[in-house]
């Protein structure tokens, strides 16, 4: 498996697209970052994807396993990678080789796109804009850890750091409930585990043995963690940072926690990009389609250009595009505050001919739409600008699996029902809501998880695995309080055997709907 360390400078007649291509995306009044361009074959592509676009990153099984999939994709021309982007400052971006001129033309037009939405968008804020060298910096560590206590157990721990990745905070970095996006270095140079230490005295060291008698130093340190875990209100409300709380009080060591850390660093920096990916895809294609269309495509690039982005825009039975969605739903944006489409006058016109025709000439699409860029993330967007009309014109109707003819079909044209999938798949970028509600439950020092039930159930072989997981991570039994059957239940883990009892407490039938 290959990857890219050092950029090298593009051959001229691609830096000479660049310079058209960024000075056209500049006009448009797009913001970015230096942007870097980096020409690779379909192989170095493909390793650097599946390293997230990051080839220094920390070396780990499943990083093969991502390029053995794409490798094989591409060689039975299932898939293609065109284009590969960092958010970083400056922002990297990888040019496949085989590409033609028209491509090149399209994904650097497109990328400019990308780093305008990564700069400005406000869900990119907090991230941070040195990743790449941070990257590095995590593999280095990654890799000294591999060879002083062996690449099987250590890649095993990251196995667990990665089965609760999802359980962080997204809001955390904006709201400031606490610092969650605070770095912590557990890199000492011991194996001890963290804990309350008890008070040590001063001696020689062949009287220490008599004056810090190992026995009652460990029986102190086990009082003081017992009486760390039975403060009051641990945690002092439920915490949606799963992360930081196993990272802050589990009995790890220190380089096990630094790996932790090291996993949830880069939860935090990949979270904006999931809770962006319709409208930073749509905003791309739209400043790609729009430059293309008037500065970028000569005679023989029509056909070319026109091909591309009819895969690209292609429509599915089975998923949603958000290349499709986020590009429409932008135009819709810029065509409705061109023609004054919006406000109270027109929300209460019940005429629907007078609707389609309406025209103040207004003109502020393209202002709008620069706005919407900064401030939304896919949830909001939709919820602000998916309508009915919108629905109707494209068509978007809900998709269920039925079992019995074995295709997906439409379940429902509503409007209401097709957004609030829409919604509900977008929630927390689609993971289960899960909190710590206690760590201490039982008093016996065990671990307590909540899910928060919105209608859907936790699928029990995810469910089962992650307790597991946890229970390796938090050293006692985890359970998780969950709803089954329209029945408050609770999953656990014991070290030995999973578990489930179900709770004479019923949820009310507006909860279980």
């Amino acid at each position: 498996m290959t990857a890219v360390h050092n950029f090298r400078p593009l051959p001229p007649e691609l830096a000479e697209i660049q310079v058209q291509m960024e000075g056209h995306a500049a006009s448009y009044g797009l913001d970015f970052f230096p942007t870097i361009f980096e020409v690779v074959d379909h192989d170095q592509l493909n390793a650097v994807a599946a390293y997230g676009g990051f080839p220094t990153r920390y070396p780990h099984w499943r990083f093969g396993m991502e390029y053995a999939q794409l490798s094989k994709s591409y060689s039975y021309g299932l898939s293609k990678i065109y284009e590969l982007v960092i958010n970083n400052n400056p922002c990297y971006a990888y040019l496949l080789a085989s590409n033609g001129i028209t491509d090149h033309k399209l994904v650097m037009a497109h990328v400019y796109g990308h780093c305008d939405f990564f700069k400005n968008n406000e869900w990119f804020r907090q991230t941070n804009r040195k990743m790449i060298d941070e990257m590095a910096n995590h593999g280095n560590r990654i890799r000294r850890y591999m060879d002083r206590f062996g690449v099987e157990e250590v890649e095993n721990f990251i196995d667990l750091c990665l089965s609760i990745e999802d359980l962080i905070d997204i809001h955390a970095p904006f709201i400031r409930r606490r610092d969650a996006t605070q770095k912590y270095d557990f890199r000492a140079n011991t194996d001890e585990q963290r804990s309350p230490q008890p008070q040590r005295f001063q001696s020689k060291s062949y009287m220490d043995s008599f004056v810090n008698p190992p026995a009652a130093l460990k029986k102190e340190a086990e009082r003081l963690q017992e009486q760390d875990r039975q403060r009051e209100g641990f945690p002092a409300e439920p915490t949606r940072d799963v992360m930081l709380f196993i990272l802050e009080n589990a009995p790890l060591k220190p380089w096990q926690a630094d790996v932790l850390a090291i996993i949830r660093d880069e939860a935090y920096y990949f979270a904006p990009q999931a809770q962006t990916k319709i409208m930073n895809e749509g905003w791309a294609t739209y400043w790609h389609s729009t430059i293309m269309t008037r500065h970028g495509i000569e005679p023989n690039d029509l056909i070319c250009y026109a091909d591309h982005c009819a895969g690209t825009l292609a429509g599915s039975r089975t998923r949603l595009n958000p290349y499709k969605l986020g590009v429409e739903l932008f135009r819709d944006i810029e065509d409705r505050w061109n023609r004054g489409c919006y406000g109270e006058d027109y929300e209460r016109c019940d005429d629907m001919r007078a609707k389609q025709e309406w025209n103040t000439h207004a003109g502020l699409g393209r202002e709008k739409i620069f706005e919407v860029r900064r401030i939304h993330n896919d949830l909001t967007f939709i919820d602000e600008f998916l309508t009915l009309e919108f629905c109707r014109r494209h068509q978007l109707f809900q998709f269920g699996f039925n079992d019995d003819s074995g295709y997906y079909e439409i379940e429902s044209r509503k409007f209401d029902e097709v957004k609030q999938q829409l919604l509900f798949n977008l929630t927390n970028r689609g993971r289960p809501q899960i909190s710590v509600v206690d760590g201490n439950f039982r008093n016996r020092g065990e671990l307590l998880l909540e899910h928060t039930f919105v209608g859907v159930e936790l699928k029990m072989s995810y469910a089962h695995d992650t307790l597991k997981n946890m229970y390796s991570l938090w050293g006692r039994p985890v359970s998780i309080r969950t709803v089954l059957d329209d029945t408050v239940t609770l999953l656990g883990f014991d070290g030995a055997e999973n578990s489930l009892q179900q709770m004479d407490e019923l949820l009310p039938e507006d909860d279980v709907a």
